[in-house]
């Protein structure tokens, strides 16, 4: 099992800054109580008759203010402090919004770890976007590019990933799996969400961190501190199951199946993967939309949870086509002892666009659907790992590719045909040693990763100048390219760095950038 614990330490305060941001856009003129973006700042929440600080900013801990502190005394200490109150309300609904967005992008189990995180189990799921720690980057960058400060963190176990996100001031942090357990014995044992008070009184017993009370009897703790210590030690150790109980939007389409008994063999829970999917399209088809991504979530009678996720390249609600892509993905389920109840949702649907039959043999010939196919292969490799060439308006050749989902629409854009490119095209061009009469003559020889080849046709050049709109460097930057052919009819797409004749132009170096058919 591996776990994401997405921690967002000024949650209030960036979520305040959005929403005043988002007034802003809708009424520039109502600029009262605008927060600034670099000064101290603090929320507060009443308790009994005092204020306290419940949030700060950076500018306001940098300052020395924490959580906890009286409002009085902090204006006492920072005079240009600005306060505004807590939105409790307003937090949890904006976190929860937040989990439904990682819900759709990352995985089908997430759920709200209040008051600043989220949960998520990637169980399977990191691969689809390159990896565990290119999962987590992403999340952090989508969620810096919103103005929202985020730290993530992947562990063996719910309990260990949030104390290291918490722990640690990096960005983003994967343990690898099995190494939970020694890595957790560092940390302070505030960080196994424990109570502050519990926490206090472990430290005046000299207990500081998670080695300390894991090598101690558990009787005499027990006693003392009653088993809330020791279920959360075992819950961060992966010894204590903890289940993951998913959000779901409310207008989330799903159909959902109930047994009497719990169910386990292969067969049994493809049978009801089908008939789930039967319902489902059934009610995408009374909506009018079609299913681009769905989750079929498995509900174990220990309480765990496991998920399959699937995704289509069109709308789509055939049921035969949805089940097929479904079952491919069972062998990764374990039952344990037995599934007691099944759901289908569908996670992002879409306008279901019908399209015309032909019934006539004079009618043209449609265009071959070549979507089932692309169905099957996003689903093995993960959706990033699909994609087709497009064209892309630049002279510059590996600018001039670029990378689109294989079932959009035409782009409206075509390559040249007047000028032939290469079929295969490097992603960055290779250095080549050659023998050459400058500054217009194409090579006699080149040497390409280890092997010399003798030319025996060439053609050239194309001058290629630099874009230089886009950067200074390329002002003055020029290629020639050649179409060369050697003695055993292999041809090369080549080119040298400059005009031949201009230092500035480039370094008159050769380098090898594309093969034809």
């Amino acid at each position: 099992m591996r776990v994401v614990s997405l921690f967002l330490p000024d949650w209030p305060i960036d979520r305040l800054r959005r929403a005043q941001g988002a007034s802003q856009e809708a009424a520039p003129e109502a600029d009262a109580g605008e927060i600034s973006p670099d000064g101290p700042l603090v929320l507060v929440q009443r308790i009994g008759n005092r204020r306290l600080i419940y949030a700060a900013n950076m500018a306001a801990r940098a300052a020395g203010l924490r959580p906890g502190v009286a409002v009085a005394q902090a204006q006492a200490l920072v005079p240009e402090l600005g306060i505004q109150d807590v939105e409790l309300g307003a937090d949890a609904a904006a976190l929860k919004k937040l989990g439904l967005w990682a819900l759709r992008l990352y995985s089908p189990l997430v759920a709200v770890d209040p008051p600043d995180g989220l949960v998520i189990d990637a169980t399977g799921a990191a691969h689809l976007r390159g990896g565990e720690e290119a999962m987590l980057h992403d999340m952090v960058v989508r969620l810096a590019a919103s103005g929202i400060n985020a730290r993530a963190a992947m562990a063996d176990s719910w309990g260990a990933a949030h104390a290291f996100a918490r722990a640690t001031s990096k960005p983003v942090i994967v343990v690898p799996p099995g190494e939970t357990a020694t890595l957790l014995q560092r940390l302070p044992l505030a960080f196994l969400r424990l109570p502050s008070e519990m926490v206090d009184q472990l430290r005046r017993l000299g207990f500081e961190r998670v080695s300390d009370i894991a090598s101690q009897p558990r009787g005499p703790l027990t006693q003392r501190f009653g088993p809330e210590l020791h279920r959360r030690l075992d819950q961060a150790l992966g010894r204590l199951r903890e289940p993951i109980e998913p959000i779901r939007a409310p207008e989330l389409i799903e159909a959902r199946w109930q047994f009497a008994e719990p169910i386990g063999a292969p067969e049994t829970l493809a049978r009801y993967t089908g008939k789930l999917a039967g319902a489902l399209c059934e009610m995408l088809v009374a909506k009018g939309v079609g299913a681009r991504r769905l989750d079929l979530l498995f509900h174990r009678v220990d309480s765990e949870m496991q998920a399959i996720r699937i995704g289509t390249a069109m709308p789509n609600r055939d049921a035969k086509r949805l089940t097929r892509l479904l079952c491919d993905k069972l062998e990764t389920i374990d039952p344990g002892f037995g599934v007691e109840a099944m759901s289908l949702c569908a996670t992002l649907a879409e306008p279901f666009e019908t399209k015309q039959v032909r019934t006539s043999l004079l009618e043209e010939t449609p265009d071959t659907d070549v979507s089932s196919l692309v169905d099957i292969l996003a689903n093995r490799v993960g959706g990033a790992n699909l994609y087709r060439f497009a064209p892309v308006e630049s002279d510059v050749p590996e600018r001039s590719v670029g990378r689109i989902a294989p079932a959009s629409g035409a782009v409206g854009r075509k390559w040249p045909a007047s000028l032939p490119r290469p079929v295969r095209l490097l992603r960055k061009p290779e250095p080549i040693e050659t023998m050459a009469l400058l500054p217009d003559h194409p090579p006699v020889s080149f040497s390409w990763r280890g092997v010399r080849r003798r030319i025996s046709r060439a053609d050239g050049p194309e001058r290629i100048f630099g874009e230089w709109w886009k950067r200074d460097a390329e002002n003055n930057a020029v290629r020639d390219y050649f179409q060369v052919e050697d003695e055993q009819g292999e041809r090369f797409w080549i080119f040298r760095s400059g005009d031949g004749e201009h230092p500035e132009t480039g370094g008159q170096s050769w380098y090898l950038h594309g093969i034809f058919g």
